[in-house]
């Protein structure tokens, strides 16, 4: 294979390997969004259903969500707390391989807030599964920070 071609399927494993990152400017303050992101009551409101939840490493979370096809019990343990600026936690799935890890990180910007999430490890998920591909958890994770959680924070009554 010539250097080229192997440079450039090199290229492209990377770039599979990459983690989703979305990022967004919120006109809230950072305490509201954290507060969207860590009390269960207000994530049931625009996330998903999670009974319990603790901004507090070591606290583990599980809550059904999934596409229209087929719903997944995700499995979930609080990984880091930087209280007010930033939560990560595992994400995975019952009965499938695969680990990955989602984080949210919050810039207060004074009356706004800049967002960023991050999902690493998508590529761990069996990939013949087209609800784990990279793209079906780019719709979801777009459809949560640029209406879901915007629209909660922002104070539009719009429901999921």
């Amino acid at each position: 294979m010539p250097d080229r071609q192997i440079e450039n399927l090199l290229k492209r494993r990377k770039m599979k390997n990459e983690p989703l990152v979305i990022e967004r400017t919120y006109n809230a303050p950072a305490d509201m969004v954290w507060n969207a992101l860590t009390d269960s009551k207000q994530m049931q409101q625009w996330y998903f259903t999670i009974p319990v939840f603790k901004p507090v490493v070591g606290f583990e979370f599980q809550f059904e969500g999934g596409s229209e096809q087929h719903t997944y019990l995700h499995l979930c343990k609080v990984t880091e707390v930087i209280p007010g600026k930033k939560i990560t936690y595992s994400w995975k799935y019952d009965g499938y391989t695969g680990s990955s890890s989602v984080t949210w990180e919050l810039f207060d910007e004074g009356k706004k807030t800049r967002v960023r999430l991050t999902h690493e490890g998508l590529e761990t998920f069996p990939q013949d599964k087209p609800d784990f591909a990279k793209k079906s958890f780019t719709e979801g994770w777009t459809y949560f920070i640029d209406k879901a959680l915007k629209n909660f924070v922002e104070g539009v009554d719009v429901k999921k």
